[in-house]
């Protein structure tokens, strides 16, 4: 079906765990008429999770896509939908989902409000700028509370949220809402199938004073972005149509001033068709977003690519899948041109040339063949080689390299073993193609003990890695207990000469580096390398070299052979040999100066401490408070929410293994908790000398 890229919204579900991402988009196919049952995630039958796992434990790991149709003011509109993970530990599926979306629903239960994932997936939106429309989900739960939740985003997300829609009732008593648009009720059918029809009548007379006064609001907000809507709402506010204002919220929207604000009830139907309504209204397409800055590989140069068919194609990797039947599937996101079925394209980050076999339309985990995808679209590709995620790829001609991802870091480790040598090189290839699809989960062999070590964003993350081991890939694993990723860090600044000499038969080693080694400077990951060499005591060509030894040696630090958070190296000084001095010579200096200068720096041990969010009934608080000192936590704030005490806590994650079943055993199973990554910090010195003896061996 053509359709006019202006039709086009390109959208993600993003919220909090258990506030109904995955039912509002199984509940959008439904109305679309993409399914013509509705599939319950606690069910295990959602369209969208596919995964076993997800269907066992009813939440979603990956972010599933999917394209349908809707209807809105006789106009057909496409909308790629990409329903996303509420789970913590599956963070990189929001972030590589939200860099190519255009426009974002962000779902919040009517009972929780705003979570502690609800601010992390926020904070990504806001990383890629990206539009959105909140719905205020399961109105019809006791303890609703439409306004507090309004507030809520207002306050703890720093946001602008307009209601659009007011509730009628709420809990049982949740029937309908107010269109603040149209001034209407909109009342659902009790006889019809839960929440697919209803009947537009006048605002019940209970609510007319309610209604006005939130009418008022938002024209008053809305002309606060039309300089003339301003100027009439001032003469005759009742002179401005429902149109002029859905007009100004679409560029308020967009221009990310203002989130228009709705509710319903996802798992009753309620409220879905005039989500679906504010999807094409609201939401901008890819057109509204414009030209796409990148940069010339060549020349370094920012070039724009604009959301055309008639522009040379550019697009961006922003998924690779493996899928039983066709293989390796990378989902691309076309910015411009056109991707035909077969071409031959460009990927920039390793300057080769890629084949594009076949192209599919995603619909959860099945594939709809096409012969092309289109500027602005969503698509799945099989054939290439070496594409990853994040990789820039392009027409052979017209190279663009278009900004990347970034994925957080690891916190946790496990040892995993194959239970049989049969299992060893099945592994092995296991691993490989778990890490191709998932970016925040590494494997690494430990040189000392030759296990290997998988690492991941949580306990949970690592469970369903080792369940899909064994499900998808037959591989059967032993495995250890998990362990905190630990970092080190220097506080301190060393001045070091370091000559390395080697004789034996013939030509020698030699190089001779002075450097002042001490922490980066603020805000600076890695290695930063400052060279101050004057007068060419060290020729240029062996600069590189000194350079990589450090940068290679930060992966293992002074203190237990952790990776190094950063660190600065200024060189200054030094000397060679006319015929002993070579590359090598000068990485193997860099790399002893590094081992033997790092431990006179001050090292410390660097562990990650996790926010932590408890919500307990009152009587419980004292209890919950006194373990989190137990654990080393800090208490970050106390807020009252429908009856029972949130408590705000920043723990360090070697304190939180089975902390869900002490929090049971508490509270009586009362209480629920989450948790995210949210820094480094120094160890205790007492702590991290046994973690230091731990990891030297000393201690079985």
């Amino acid at each position: 079906m053509a359709i006019d890229l202006k039709h086009t919204r390109n959208i993600g579900i993003m919220a909090h765990i258990d506030a109904g991402k995955t039912t509002t988009t199984e509940r959008i196919l439904y109305f679309t008429g993409k399914t013509h049952r509705l599939g319950e995630v606690h069910d295990g039958a959602a369209t969208m999770d596919w995964m076993v796992q997800e269907q066992e434990r009813g939440i979603t790991i990956t972010s599933a896509a999917t394209t349908t149709y809707w209807n809105y003011e006789n106009d057909s509109y496409r909308i790629n939908i990409i329903d996303t993970p509420g789970h913590v530990d599956f963070t990189v599926e929001v972030e590589r989902s939200l860099r190519v979306l255009d426009g974002s629903v962000a779902v919040f239960c009517a009972v929780g409000g705003v979570e502690p994932q609800s601010e992390t997936v926020w904070r990504q939106a806001d990383k890629y700028k990206v539009p959105r429309i909140a719905f205020i989900n399961k109105m019809d739960r006791t303890g609703a509370d439409f306004h507090s939740v309004v507030s809520q985003i207002r306050e703890r997300l720093k946001a602008n949220p307009i209601p659009i829609q007011l509730p009628i009732g709420q809990e049982d008593s949740f029937t309908g809402v107010v269109d603040l648009l149209d001034n209407k009720a909109i009342i659902w059918y009790e006889d019809a199938k839960e929440g697919t029809k209803y009947k537009i009548e006048d605002v019940p007379a209970e609510m007319v004073d309610e209604v006005a006064e939130y009418r008022e609001k938002l024209v008053e907000a809305v002309a606060e972005h039309d300089d003339a809507l301003m100027e009439r709402f001032f003469d005759d506010p009742d002179s401005i149509t429902p149109d002029e204002l859905r007009s100004v919220i679409r560029k308020a929207t967009i221009q990310r001033t203002i989130i228009p604000v709705m509710c319903g009830a996802s798992f009753k139907n309620k409220g879905i068709q005039r989500l679906l309504d504010a999807i094409v209204a609201f939401l901008p397409s890819p057109k509204d977003i414009g030209a796409i800055e990148g940069i010339n590989p060549n020349t370094d140069e920012k070039i724009l690519r604009h959301p055309e068919t008639s522009e040379p194609f550019s697009g961006l990797a922003f998924k690779i899948a493996t899928d039983p039947y066709v293989g390796r599937l990378a989902f691309i996101r076309v910015y411009s041109g056109v991707l035909e079925a077969g071409a031959q394209i460009l990927n920039v980050r390793t300057g080769k040339k890629e084949r594009i076999t076949r192209l599919y339309q995603m619909h959860a985990n099945k594939q709809i063949p096409m012969e092309r995808i289109e500027a602005g679209d969503i698509g799945a590709a099989v054939g290439f080689k070496e594409l990853r995620t994040g990789d820039s790829i392009c027409a052979l001609d017209k190279p663009i390299m278009l900004e990347s991802i970034t994925f957080p870091e690891p916190v946790i480790g496990l040892a995993i073993e194959p239970k049989t040598q049969s299992d060893i090189d099945r592994l092995g290839n296991a691993l490989n193609k778990l890490a191709e699809e998932d970016p925040t989960f590494q494997v690494k062999t430990d040189p000392d003990s030759g296990q290997t070590v998988i690492s991941g964003m949580g306990e949970l993350h690592l469970e369903v890695l080792v369940d899909r081991l064994k499900r998808e890939f037959n591989v059967e694993c032993n495995q250890g207990a998990p362990q905190v990723n630990y970092k080190e860090a220097l506080t301190g600044t060393v001045t070091h000469r370091e000559v390395f000499k080697k004789q034996t038969g013939g030509r020698g080693k030699f190089a001779d580096i002075q450097v002042k080694i001490s922490p980066a400077d603020n805000g600076v990951e890695g290695l930063q390398f400052v060279n101050d060499i004057k007068g060419g005591s060290i020729p240029k060509e062996y600069i590189p070299s000194i350079e990589k030894g450090f940068r290679e040696s930060l992966a293992n630090g002074p203190l237990a052979g952790y990776p190094v958070v950063n660190m600065k190296v200024v060189l200054f000084d030094g000397s060679f040999h006319a015929v002993d001095s070579d590359q090598l010579s000068f990485e193997i200096a860099a790399k002893q100066a590094f081992r033997n200068a790092a431990i006179k720096a001050s090292p410390v041990l660097m562990e990650p401490i996790m926010s932590d969010e408890v919500l307990t009934p009152e009587e419980y608080m004292g209890d919950v408070i006194s373990d989190f000192n137990k654990r080393r936590g800090q208490i970050t704030g106390m807020e009252d929410k429908n009856g029972a005490k949130v408590i705000r806590a920043k723990v360090p994650l070697s304190e939180k293994f089975g902390y869900v079943t002490a929090l049971r055993t508490i509270t009586s199973g009362r209480a629920t908790s989450s948790m995210e990554f949210s820094h480094y910090d120094q160890v205790p010195a007492s702590l991290a000398e046994k973690i230091v003896d731990k990891s030297k061996g000393k201690i079985s």
